[in-house]
């Protein structure tokens, strides 16, 4: 089994050796250091290299969405940074996910819950939590300047299927939902997948999910 190598940035003492607990008792989890700021966890992932950061967006000096910008800037990650935070208001989703996070949970998620979030987004799915995606849709119309209404064509020179599959993402849809809705195999999907971040130049799925929103390719219902 590949043993996923986690970092856990929080201010907290508390909070770091309270999820180090969680985590470590996982099968396939390995919670490989701390950091105790923003700083320190830039640091800390040149060093370790984990596969994924979890982050927590209110730190004293450098904060975790900066800390996440630095972090996802770097010529050299490889890590995805897990947002994690008490706080579930609209800028700090939009701004940590713009930052190049692949995931938002709310601290208060169960250690499953955790769990399954940093399986999910180490396999390079974007997470979100579901209490919060339907205003983080809202969001993201809200900000674009795109007139409201269904939109005709494509993004780039996606193909149609390529456009149907980056719509589903913007929905929320991991690999296997999408190949179940359009009755295909999940390779299949990893591959237009892959297609869609080489053709429109995005790092994951998340800066896919942001593009689709912000370009108006898709819309939330009522939008």
């Amino acid at each position: 089994m590949t043993t996923t190598r986690v970092l856990i940035a929080d201010d907290q003492v508390m909070v770091r050796q309270g999820f180090t607990v969680l985590l470590d008792a996982e099968p396939g989890i390995e919670v490989v250091g701390q950091a105790v700021d923003g700083i320190d966890a830039v640091a800390r992932v040149a060093e370790l290299a984990p596969d994924v950061v979890l982050m927590d967006i209110r730190m004293p000096g450098v904060g975790g969405i900066e800390a996440t910008r630095r972090i996802m800037t770097s010529p050299a990650t490889t890590s995805k940074v897990l947002v994690l935070t008490t706080f579930d208001l609209d800028e700090y989703v939009y701004e940590a996910l713009r930052a190049g996070a692949s995931g938002f949970l709310l601290k208060d998620a169960s250690a499953a819950e955790l769990a399954h979030a940093v399986r999910v987004v180490a396999a390079g799915e974007a997470l979100l939590a579901p209490n919060i995606t339907k205003r983080l849709i809202a969001e993201f119309s809200r900000m674009s300047d795109v007139p409201r209404g269904p939109v005709k064509g494509r993004s780039g020179n996606l193909t149609e299927r390529e456009t149907e599959v980056l719509s589903l993402i913007a929905q929320g849809l991991s690999n296997a939902e999408i190949a179940q809705r359009l009755v295909v195999a999940e390779q299949t999907v990893k591959t237009h997948v892959s297609r869609i971040l080489v053709k429109l130049s995005l790092r994951d799925r998340t800066q896919a999910a942001i593009h689709a929103y912000e370009t108006g390719l898709v819309r939330p219902a009522g939008y």
